[in-house]
């Protein structure tokens, strides 16, 4: 049981960063090609990519506002889930890093 709550946890923790009420926003935005390229000018930009990424992973996982918005305060608080969400975020920075080697 505590294995399922934890990966619950997980789930959840990368709700609370990924899909954040700027998200929201761009719902109306039905374009099919969000992502054109991984190519981005800087490292900043590079990582709101990362985060991009990771909050069209969970929107395209949990559609339900409902759910996220209210489960948000449980996981919120949590900061093992919090790390977690950050973990996803890192390695889609990693991806995009990669992909405009590195800034060099």
């Amino acid at each position: 049981m505590n294995a399922v709550k934890n990966k619950m946890l997980i789930i959840l923790a990368v709700l609370a960063i990924a899909l954040p009420m700027s998200v929201l926003a761009e719902e109306g935005d039905k374009s099919e090609n969000w992502l054109p390229s991984l190519q981005t000018e800087t490292p900043q930009e590079g990582f709101e990519l990362a985060i991009k990424l990771s909050r069209m992973g969970v929107k395209s996982t949990q559609s339900s506002k409902e759910v996220l918005f209210r489960e948000r305060e449980k996981y919120s608080q949590d900061g093992e889930a919090l790390i977690h969400a950050s973990e996803v975020i890192a390695v889609h920075f990693q991806t995009v890093a990669a992909a405009n080697d590195y800034w060099k």
